[in-house]
């Protein structure tokens, strides 16, 4: 599924799969989670999935970083069931991250890998000084394409 321009296909309108493109002229961000673009092919209808950040059922929140970003992909998952969409329908993702640094990239490309495997979709991180509740550090958003 992924691909390197300029070997561009086009998505039959019948067959409602992304297509992953990571141009062979740019840095490769697939050890880093993400594809640099996504194409949704022509009709597809799309969803927004809110913010989901590391809270448990019951609304708790661990202080540890890992534990939020795990929580918070697992949240992802069942939102996306809930549509009845599936990780490789997922077009972009947009994640926030407390007071990041550089050792927080590899719990969010492990649990990104986790998830998405192969079908990485394209994804901007933004670093925040804060999120909504104050013990939140990570919180994640996703754009997905519905069949």
């Amino acid at each position: 599924m992924t691909m390197g321009v300029p070997n561009t296909t086009t998505a039959n309108e019948s067959d409602l799969k992304l297509t992953i493109v990571n141009p062979k002229n740019l840095y490769d961000p697939t050890p880093n989670g993400y594809s640099t673009a996504v194409i949704t092919p022509p009709g597809a209808r799309m969803a927004y999935i809110s913010g989901q950040g590391g809270q448990n059922s019951t609304g708790a929140l661990s202080p540890d970083f890992a534990v939020q970003v795990k929580q918070a992909y697992a949240n992802l998952r069942a939102a996306l069931d809930a549509l009845g969409a599936r990780p490789d329908q997922v077009a972009k993702l947009t994640v926030f991250v407390v007071d990041h640094d550089m050792s927080k990239l590899g719990v969010l490309t492990q649990n990104v890998k986790e998830m998405f495997g192969e079908a990485l979709p394209a994804q901007t991180l933004i670093p925040v000084p804060k999120l909504a509740i104050d013990p939140m550090l990570f919180e994640v958003e996703a754009v997905v394409m519905l069949d």
